[in-house]
């Protein structure tokens, strides 16, 4: 293969890449914690949408679960968008790594 058909094949990478980024910002995950009484959405990118808190958990004796419950909740949605990411990626590029230097943020 020649430079310049390397060169348009990167070219048409990142294109995709844009194109999924754009893609991911559409689309949304949930995490939840405490059997559901909490339950936040992310973006596949990471940026929190939005949250939802059973009204039960509002008592000021319970504040501190209810923050617990939140970061649990997140990390629950924020795994589950790296990995729609990591499969989004194997996708995109048909398993291969990416070269160094290309990345999605």
């Amino acid at each position: 293969m020649d430079f310049m058909g390397m060169m348009k094949q990167a070219a048409q990478l990142q294109a995709k890449m844009q194109e999924m980024q754009a893609e991911l910002d559409q689309i949304e995950v949930e995490g939840s914690a405490g059997g559901g009484l909490v339950t936040v959405t992310l973006s596949a990118k990471g940026d929190l949408k939005g949250v939802s808190i059973d009204p039960s958990l509002f008592k000021p004796e319970e504040k501190q679960v209810v923050a617990d419950l939140l970061i649990a909740a997140h990390a629950e949605a924020r795994r589950k968008a790296e990995v729609l990411l990591q499969e989004k990626m194997k996708t995109l590029t048909g398993g291969l790594p990416l070269p160094p230097g290309l990345s999605l943020g």
